[in-house]
């Protein structure tokens, strides 16, 4: 008997997405000039207006009306149309001095001692359903958005705008197992690219059709494909001519993004991880510094997943790890193979080999996947995991034409350089 699996994803333009790209953008700029700073950024934007807040300790100076604005710009919020714009909309910050009580739990005299910037539990989460160890739900979810992005700032697709969302429903097997793609939801803003002959109700309900059968057709000869093409020979079988494809499914999405909808930064966090296969212990990632656990141990657990996965320990494993504030050893480390592992150990064996065998300190984690460089714009939109390594070259200014160019290496927690040792623990 087969069961149905959902997992959804949002664009860079959604809401949510716009808040955290704000608050990586800000987390970058101040970790680029002073990588030492402790950062704790929300960002919320509606019609017309951008607030910025939370706590920042740093030597750092940053021209917040600058980021907040290129940020937009970047995204495609550039039309006074849109009724959110780069240019336009107001901007207020309250931005003001990390507490001490907080400080005073994290700085150590020896760095290795540094305490966790808060309490509370990370997961970690990796499966063989795609080459990337994510599953195949939420990594079509986001492979489709970033496709959809692509053909938006191409001009591939003229009419569209920034906000959507997806949707992928897979099919399996009792063995959990894809066996197909059922269904995709795609809901894109877009341009109101044919309008009504008349005022009537009939004309104006004819030229939505109109529009939506268009971007339909679209999607269907432009996205789809490319979508398909991603995945290759491999995973063609689940791309039949049998999937429920859902396009705008109310009839009209012309007013979106902030305009229509509230954003808050750290609102997506199913979408930014796993999509509902894993664990989550409720703590969001962007605008924060290394040393909030809540990302930092989150970007260590899939770091562990991955490779143990990768190594064939497990074909798919959860990981938890639990810190209390101002302490730097976790207070737990959970781990859980559904079953599926492939050593003779239990998993609280394997989660006490991966205790003797890596430091979960929070420096340790910092210094391991070079956590305290500007990387975390990149991981602001269309997933925190399932995204591929590599080095990029960085630009920040500052006032007083200060400039600081960086290279640095992102995605770090994806690397698979720990396969060698984790077969070493679990199989010589």
């Amino acid at each position: 008997m087969s069961y149905l699996f959902t997992s959804e994803a949002v664009s860079e333009g959604h809401p949510d997405k716009v808040c955290d790209q704000i608050s990586d953008a800000m987390l970058d700029h101040f970790l680029a000039a002073d990588p030492q700073s402790k950062v704790a950024i929300e960002t919320l934007v509606t019609r017309g207006l951008v607030v910025v807040s939370g706590e920042v300790r740093s030597e750092a100076y940053v021209d917040i009306d600058s980021v907040v604005r290129n940020t937009i710009r970047k995204i495609g919020y550039n039309k006074s149309e849109y009724q959110f714009d780069a240019d336009s909309c107001a901007i207020i910050s309250a931005i003001h001095d990390q507490s001490p009580d907080i400080n005073r739990g994290v700085q150590r005299d020896k760095l290795e001692e540094q305490g966790a910037g808060d309490q509370g539990m990370m997961f970690g989460y990796a499966c063989q359903e795609t080459p990337r160890y994510m599953p195949l739900t939420v990594d079509v979810s986001n492979t489709i958005l970033r496709q959809l992005a692509r053909l938006r700032k191409e001009g591939t697709i003229p009419y569209l705008r920034p906000d959507a969302k997806s949707q992928v429903t897979v099919e399996y097997n009792n063995n959990h197992t894809p066996l197909r793609i059922h269904t995709i939801v795609i809901s894109t803003q877009h341009d109101p690219f044919i309008l009504p002959k008349s005022n009537t109700p009939k004309a104006i309900e004819e030229a939505d059709k109109a529009m939506q059968d268009t971007i339909r057709k679209d999607l269907e000869e432009k996205l789809l494909p490319e979508v398909k093409a991603i995945y290759g020979k491999e995973y063609a079988h689940l791309f039949d001519n049998n999937i429920r494809l859902l396009v705008n499914p109310t009839g009209k999405f012309v007013l979106g993004g902030p305009a229509a909808d509230t954003g808050l930064t750290g609102r997506k966090i199913i979408a930014d991880t796993y999509g509902g296969r894993s664990g989550h212990g409720g703590g969001a990632f962007s605008g924060k510094d290394p040393s909030k656990v809540d990302r930092s141990a989150a970007y260590m657990a899939r770091y562990l997943a991955k490779n143990l996965v990768a190594a064939n320990v497990t074909t798919e494993v959860s990981i938890q790890i639990a810190y209390a504030i101002g302490e730097a050893q976790p207070v737990s480390l959970f781990i859980n193979t559904y079953g599926n592992s492939n050593v003779s150990l239990s998993d609280s064996q394997i989660a006490e080999r991966l205790a003797q065998h890596f430091d979960l300190r929070p420096y340790a984690i910092e210094q391991k996947l070079k956590l305290r460089n500007p990387i975390y714009s990149e991981t602001a939109s269309y997933g925190h995991f399932g995204r591929n390594n590599k080095t990029i070259d960085t630009h920040f200014e500052y006032n007083h034409a200060n400039v600081v160019e960086k290279e640095v290496e992102i995605f770090t927690w994806e690397k698979l350089d720990l396969v060698p040792e984790m077969k070493k623990i679990f199989f010589e």
